[in-house]
């Protein structure tokens, strides 16, 4: 059988995507497995889904799944009448070109998408024949890492609709033994009890999970839709108080280093606290909280600092002083009053807060920093090479730091790439209700250091993964893997040196290690290797510049490639049957996600409303191409003077003229839309021929200029009580009234670019009378009365009390109390701009499409077409997908699709201008 190769890019790492759940009696799944195998910590999970197709009629069957962020797919297949379809994972970069060509045809594109904290969703679909079935099956793999005394194994089960047979099997096996073991979550509730089963003998353990088609429906976040939920598996393993756990195979080992009998060592640690403006709200509120419960935590041998910075830097006190009773209480009463305002200068916070550090040298102590923030830097040092640079030499490599980034609208990879440097780590803190628990629970992590300057030595040893760390804290594991050289396991010798408070610890104990247990395959301590090396070698890459990051990468995609990885540098691409269209799937890092929507075809510029007579023959000039809403059984076409019938291809130039393609959609049916549709070379007028009737037939004409071609640009307005956001679309090359301050006299307009669905070509600032700025892509022009500046590249501008920032890939802009970012995105090659306002002015009578507030809509109808409520008027919608440009990452979301007057409340002239 031909096949078509389908592309599947996964690419780097987030919001949730909201898709379309399908109609259970379109097709069934009929049976959906999940097993799970443990060993050694790491995990290999299978997802198998069963579907077949009930109807009389070919149907689209989509396979849509949720994964950890932290696994990497290993393996896709589809079994399809009779036939194998297997993934083969490819650099990414030699895959571009069919990504390019995907795009170019119009083709839909699946994704892989960051849906929350801790899952990525995998989406694929394919067209199976009536009454035939399909099987779809995703391997992907992980190693488990603990925290706080435990290994977590989630399974999040999302079938989309009650499965007559469900299953997952989760099975365990440490060598080591089990010490305990649990199942959480929220498909474990009492009404699921008898659906678990659990069985734990010393080193092996079972989960099974069967729930019938009743249970399914009856989780907290469950219903008709069936399970939509997880099941965590937690455990712990018996503890080696030497030296660990060590296991080898085939020449490889892995080894698992987590001493618990240890003193606690006391700490030094720096609270370093963002209260610029744009923490108002909740997120200051919740700030507060977890600091005063973070506080309540510091045992009394501990030192610690506060710090708080907007523009300025703010002190509790000038030096680090002792967690004792009377120091807690007035650091609460300091925590309890920080109030946000300002802008953000986050070098001068963290040169601070690592100066206080320094200057508080206490032997046998371990120090750190810990920086929470949800915004970029924007003022003092704002080049982010630069505050890394300042701070990299100020911490001197002596102690970590932490960053914490509050919500979306901070530059992750900024604060990824500066705690990596300094020996730390990253967390996003997610902006929900539990954002003060995120904040503690990350504090608790590190909250027992128990050793530093940890070094893992192992002769005998080669092609290690990291053996350096400078900090070890209770509750957690360090996990080193490496080559034994020459397989020769006689001259390995693995130890361990560390600081115990201010006194060297030596590890080393020959019996820890334990040869791999026969029922372990050759190839598992070898596959731990890879995928742990391929995680530090991505890290690597983001630190490390030059010569240094180029062989990080190439390392990293060809162990990728051999071991069949899908990362953030490798595709997997998929055969499907003949035909099928090809989807485009990405990986994102966290906070990204990858375009995916469907390249731009003719828009209308001219609708009218008609009635067309069936005896009659239509006429169009070349060069216009028609479209006619109307039932497709009244509609035959047939073709003009040396035209050829080509269905289904778009527009072009052929040899007689014009490619044009006629559409006839069928709109008999209130749930679906048919279309016909037909191709042809033009060399004179375009013909079509009605059906032989008397029936006058109501359809609308709308036709498509191929020289002049109107835009349409889709904005996201949210809502406050609906599932789905709103969207409305403008089209034309307009200008458009984005914020308009009277009493600050200020206004903002942007032109709107010739992308199609993309956002601004320029955007201008008026600042009282005398003073105005004109941004584009590459330049920022500022007149402020007769002077005239320029900014190309990377730097700020100042002009009275306005500040202009230009970074890599935004543009920040700040006067009194408004902040708007302005970020820059790229599209089919070509750059726009999208305005976001960070920080809304207090002034109730602010206008302007970035003004506009949260609406406020019930859902009041869903059948035969959506309805929505909004005080007193209802209005139809659709359901559409909008991206968000307002983040560095654009995500694309499903969306309730209503008129631009209906979205705005008014009409969309109102919000148009005549000139910047």
């Amino acid at each position: 059988m031909e096949r078509a190769v389908v592309q599947i890019t996964l690419f780097g790492l987030l919001l949730a995507l909201a898709t379309t759940l399908p109609n259970k009696d379109d097709w069934d799944i009929y049976s959906f497995h999940i097993n799970s195998t443990v060993t050694s910590r790491y995990a290999t999970t299978v997802i198998t889904s069963r579907v077949a197709n009930r109807m009389d009629e070919s149907k689209e069957i989509e396979f849509q799944v949720r994964i950890p962020k932290n696994a990497f797919i290993s393996k896709f297949r589809m079994f399809i009448d009779g036939e194998v379809y297997d993934g083969v994972v490819k650099g990414k970069e030699k895959a571009q070109q069919q990504y390019t060509e995907a795009v170019s045809r119009g083709q839909s594109a699946g994704i892989v998408s960051s849906v929350g904290r801790t899952l990525e969703e995998f989406k694929t679909s394919v067209t199976i024949a009536a009454h035939q079935k399909a099987t779809f099956e995703l391997t992907y793999e992980e190693l488990l890492k603990r925290r706080l005394g435990k290994y977590e194994l989630q399974i999040h089960a999302r079938p989309m609709q009650p499965v007559k047979d469900f299953k997952v099997d989760v099975y365990i096996n440490e060598e080591a033994g089990i010490n305990f073991i649990e199942v959480k979550g929220g498909l474990s509730t009492t009404v699921q009890a008898n659906a678990i089963t659990r069985t734990h003998v010393d080193k092996q353990a079972w989960v099974y999970f069967y729930p019938t088609e009743d249970q399914q429906k009856t989780c907290d976040s469950c219903g008709e839709q069936g399970l939509n939920g997880d099941l965590v598996i937690a455990y712990d393993v018996n503890r080696n108080p030497s030296l660990g756990d060590i296991k080898t195979s085939d020449g490889y080992f892995v080894h698992h280093f987590a001493p618990s009998s240890l003193p606690i060592i006391p700490k030094n640690v720096v609270f370093i606290i963002d209260q610029s403006g744009s923490m108002h709200g909740r997120k200051i509120q919740q700030t507060r909280i977890a600091l005063i419960h973070i506080l309540n935590d510091l045992a009394e041998d501990d030192n610690f600092g506060i710090i708080t910075f907007d523009s300025s830097i703010f002190h509790w006190k000038r030096e680090l002083v002792q967690a004792n009773k009377e120091n807690l209480e007035s650091a609460k009463t300091f925590a309890r009053n920080i109030q946000e305002r300002g802008a953000t200068n986050i070098n001068a916070a963290v040169l601070r807060g690592a100066s206080m550090l320094n200057a508080h040298s206490r032997e046998g102590s371990a120090s750190m920093l810990i920086l929470l923030t949800d915004g970029d830097p924007t003022s003092g040092v704002t080049d982010f090479e630069d505050i890394q640079s300042n701070v990299r030499v100020a911490i001197g490599n002596k102690f970590p730091l932490y960053c914490l980034g509050f919500g979306f609208d901070v530059h992750f990879e900024f604060l990824e790439k500066m705690s990596l440097q300094n020996n730390g780590a990253a967390r996003r803190i997610y902006e929900d209700s539990d954002a003060d628990l995120q904040l503690q629970g990350f504090y608790e992590e590190v909250a027992t250091p128990l050793l530093t300057d940890v070094t893992m030595i192992y002769n005998g040893g080669t092609h290690l993964t990291q053996t350096s760390f400078s900090q070890y804290y209770n509750g957690s594991e360090i996990v080193v893997a490496g080559q034994i050289t020459d397989n020769d396991i006689e001259t390995f010798t693995p130890q361990v040196v560390a600081l115990s408070g201010n006194r060297r610890v030596k590890f080393s104990d020959t019996n820890g290690t334990v040869e791999s247990p026969g029922t372990m395959s050759d190839s598992h301590i070898q596959r731990v290797w890879a995928y742990l090396t391929v995680k530090q070698l991505l890290d690597k890459e983001l630190v490390l510049s030059g010569p240094e990051k180029k062989n990080a990468k190439k390392e990293a995609l060809e162990l990728s490639l051999k071991y069949s990885f899908v990362t953030p540098l490798t595709s997997m691409v998929v055969t499907k049957p003949q035909g099928e269209n090809t989807d485009v799937l990405h990986k994102p890092k966290e906070g990204e996600e990858p375009e995916s929507r469907p390249a731009a075809g003719f828009l209308p510029s001219i609708q009218t409303s008609s009635r067309l007579h069936s005896s009659r023959r239509m006429h169009y000039p070349v060069g216009l191409t028609p479209q006619f809403i109307i039932p497709a059984s009244r509609v035959r076409p047939t073709y003009g003077p040396g035209a050829a019938g080509i269905p289904g291809h778009g527009h072009g130039t052929g040899r007689h003229g014009m490619i044009a393609a006629g559409h006839f959609r069928d709109h008999g049916s209130a749930s679906t839309t048919v279309n016909h549709q037909f191709a042809l070379i033009l060399d004179d007028d375009f013909h079509i021929d009605l059906m032989d009737t008397e029936d006058e037939i109501p359809a609308t004409i709308v036709t498509f200029s191929a020289t002049d071609v109107p835009l349409t640009h889709r904005f996201l307005l949210t809502s406050e009580n609906l599932t789905l956001p709103l969207c409305f679309d403008v089209t034309g090359d307009v200008s458009l009234k984005l914020l308009h301050h009277p009493n600050r006299e200020l206004s903002v307009n942007g032109e709107l670019d010739s992308v199609e669905n993309g956002g601004f070509r320029r955007i201008a600032i008026h600042l009282k009378t005398d003073l105005y700025v004109e941004i584009d892509t590459n330049v920022i022009i500022v007149r402020e009365g007769q002077t005239q500046k320029l900014l190309i590249g990377l730097d700020s501008i100042t002009a009275g009390s306005l500040t202009v920032i230009r970074r890599d890939k935004e543009i920040d802009v700040a006067t009194g109390d408004t902040r708007m970012v302005i970020n820059i995105h790229e599209k089919g090659g070509k750059e726009f701009l999208w305005p976001v306002l960070r920080q809304q002015p207090l002034d109730n009578n602010v206008t302007g499409i970035l003004a506009l507030k949260p609406a406020v809509y019930e859902e009041v109808q869903q059948s035969p077409s959506t309805r929505l409520k909004s005080k007193d008027q209802e209005i139809d919608v659709t359901r559409a997908s909008v991206v968000d440009y307002s983040i560095v990452y654009p995500l694309e979301h499903d969306c309730w699709l209503m008129s631009a007057e209906s979205a705005l409340q008014g009409r969309l002239d109102d919000f148009i201008v005549t000139h910047l």
